[in-house]
């Protein structure tokens, strides 16, 4: 097969001394400039802010949901076709004679890690619980919340958001990234990945518009999710030491100093690990952590043994495989909107109550896997050279799905036999979402017993990997766009400014105005960013075609 390589990279100028060097200024400052804009505004008014940004989230979700639906769909639809059509699929990143950097075992690690791992420690008990209450299938009268006739449709709701859709859209950017760069010696940058269809002109001011929008979505999307991890590790210390300023009895919530003293063990934790780089820190942590996320799915499963929770979780791991594949398309391409006609098994219209369902739910998550992709699409792509596109997207993409649903047949399948056919009473089910984890481990071993404190602190540092592997890995994605690809020149004080800055942001919207600070603030950094990621497909599909794969 023969490659066209008569494409030419954007020129991607870097300073030669001074605090930008090895980066490219105007990509560089104008991120921080943005960045330190919005946190000032935010400090000046804390509550004006929160206000502000929570009428945007509901706004972006109502006027932005069909878009995001639909763009998120097309991600996944050209990376299977990619895949599956032969030519394509036997397309090697790097050249035919590539050998791949990583073990199997090493590169799975790394891109699970960086792509959901924290995600799944709060969201593994979390969501299945969330939807076993209310899912679109109790609104239109289908099933029933809280009753075993909910049980399919939780955990099919459940796979729609961590499915093969989300590692659809990192695996866009990470196989577009990956080909131009390794392909076509280009850059390592976003902006590579649109050269088809934009050529020379990437290397000025729209090329740099371009890595900025990603460096955005990369600053905002991570750092939601590093909200949602610090949060969920001060829960997990104060469950483990019962400390009262982290907790103070009675409240419901972590106090803003813990929370923020969890975030500057991430950070320092990070910025060291980023300086060692990928062969190194990044690798260790994503191979310890993949190591205990397998012994704590292990303690589910043989608890579950004698309960009978390992037989009900395997079981609805394979229907919910089976359901989703069903639904998918319906999932995929179903706009509810308020003004709606859908009609519950009752006659009553439920549009409504459908469509605020969805907003909080599949239109934030594409948004979130969205803001998210800059950073693992660009990690993705920098740990899979001497890969093939099929064997990309078996281990990027559908891999991790079925190692998600693992997660949520057995940590959230435990949770809903707990509470349905146990003694939690509800426990569960009040719990934090960020608590809800440690109330399964309680449940099931009794809290404050040894067993329960060990896996609890097993959990803890469960999390801190997961986060630290996050962090540092989303600093050196950052530092690599901001150099114009160049990921093998790090300057310890860019490290170290970009994972003080990543932490201001996290800091100062968790303190401000909470979870929904930050949730507003990355549904406006994904939105630029889906328009460059379907473009990135578009570019992709023709670049292929040229070199007659």
């Amino acid at each position: 097969m023969s490659e066209n390589t008569s494409l030419n990279g954007p020129i991607i100028k870097t300073e030669d001394s001074g605090f930008f060097q090895g980066l490219n200024k105007n990509i560089s400052l104008i991120s921080i400039i943005i960045a330190f804009v919005f946190l000032i505004w935010v400090l000046l008014s804390p509550s004006r802010a929160a206000e502000i940004l929570g009428k945007i989230q509901t706004e972006f979700s109502s006027k932005l949901g069909g878009w995001y639906l639909y763009v998120s769909a097309f991600y996944l639809i050209v990376c299977l076709a990619l895949a599956i059509w032969p030519k394509s699929g036997r397309v090697k990143l790097g050249g035919p004679d590539e050998k791949p950097e990583f073990s199997r075992f090493s590169w799975f690690s790394m891109m699970f890690g960086a792509g959901l791992g924290v995600g799944m420690l709060t969201y593994a008990v979390g969501e299945p619980v969330f939807h076993f209450v209310d899912n679109p299938d109790v609104i239109q009268g289908k099933a029933v919340g809280s009753e075993a006739s909910n049980i399919r449709p939780a955990f099919k709701w459940t796979l729609l958001h961590y499915g093969l859709t989300a590692w659809g859209i990192y695996g866009m950017v990470g196989l577009g990234l990956a080909y131009f760069a390794y392909n076509r010696n280009m850059p390592l940058t976003i902006r590579s990945g649109l050269t088809p269809l934009f050529g020379k002109s990437l290397s000025g001011p729209l090329g740099h518009a371009v890595d900025i929008t990603a460096i955005i979505a990369t600053i905002t999307g991570v750092g939601y999710t590093i909200a949602l991890g610090v949060k969920q590790f001060a829960f997990g210390l104060h469950n483990v030491s019962g400390a009262d300023w982290i907790i103070p009895e009675g409240a419901k919530d972590p106090t803003h100093i813990s929370v923020l003293v969890c975030l500057a063990i991430i950070t320092i934790a990070s910025i060291l690990s980023a300086i060692s780089g990928v062969g190194k820190g990044i690798k260790w942590l994503s191979n310890l952590n993949m190591g205990l996320s397998f012994f704590l799915l292990l303690f589910f499963a043989l608890f579950g043994i004698g309960s009978g929770a390992l037989l009900f979780a395997f079981k609805h791991y394979f229907l919910a495989i089976w359901d989703y594949i069903l639904a998918l398309p319906s999932m995929s391409f179903t706009v509810w909107s308020e003004g709606g006609s859908v009609m519950a098994e009752n006659g009553e219209n439920v549009s409504s109550a459908l469509a605020k369902w969805q907003g909080p739910w599949t239109i934030l998550y594409w948004a979130w896997w969205i803001a998210f992709a800059p950073f693992v699409g660009l990690f993705l792509a920098r740990v899979s050279r001497g890969r093939t596109i099929r064997e990309f997207v078996l281990g990027a993409m559908i891999a991790p799905a079925l190692m998600c649903l693992v997660w949520f047949a057995l940590a959230g399948g435990s949770a809903i036999y707990a509470e349905l056919y146990q003694s939690a009473n509800g426990s569960i089910f009040g719990a934090d979402l960020s608590d809800k984890l440690f109330a399964t481990i309680n449940s099931i071993l009794t809290a404050g017993s040894a067993g329960a404190l060990f896996m609890s602190l097993v959990v803890v540092v469960l999390l801190i990997t997961y986060l630290v592997t996050s962090a540092d890995s989303a600093i050196l994605v950052i530092t690599t766009i901001a150099s114009g690809g160049k990921s093998d020149n790090r300057y310890v004080k860019h490290i170290v400014f970009w994972g003080v800055l990543l932490a201001l942001v996290v800091g100062i919207l968790l303190v401000a105005g909470g979870l929904n600070a930050l949730r507003a603030a990355m549904l406006i950094g994904a939105v630029p960013f889906s328009v460059v990621v379907a473009l990135m497909g578009v570019s992709l599909i023709k670049a292929l075609v040229q070199s007659k794969a």
